[in-house]
């Protein structure tokens, strides 16, 4: 249902410390760039842009805060980690993909 999310987006749920103002408003940058398909808006579209901006932002926060949580918070080290993993196994399976396909 959902696809794929835009592996720019971070996670920012049940981290101690919780997500700062800054990393939910460049996770809402993301989400409205990619959705918009631009990078940066005309003048034309900035405003609208900036308010998609500043209702994702504050959807986020709202969200962030009424979340319940269980367990223990998560590490941002490890999640880097985890993250990290995950682009070198995707990088060995295209190379072998890439080493399979007939040239």
């Amino acid at each position: 249902m959902f696809g794929r999310m835009c592996r720019n987006i971070k996670m920012l749920h049940h981290f101690a410390p919780p997500a700062s103002d800054e990393e939910m408003r460049a996770s809402a940058i993301q989400y409205v760039r990619k959705l918009s398909g631009m990078q940066r808006p005309s003048r034309a579209n900035e405003a609208v842009f900036q308010r998609a901006v500043e209702s994702v932002y504050e959807a986020t926060r709202q969200l962030l805060l009424e979340l319940e949580v269980n367990g223990s918070p998560r590490s941002r080290d490890d999640e880097r980690r985890k993250a990290a993993e995950r682009g070198r196994k995707r990088d060995e399976q295209l190379r072998a993909k890439l080493l399979r396909e007939p040239a």
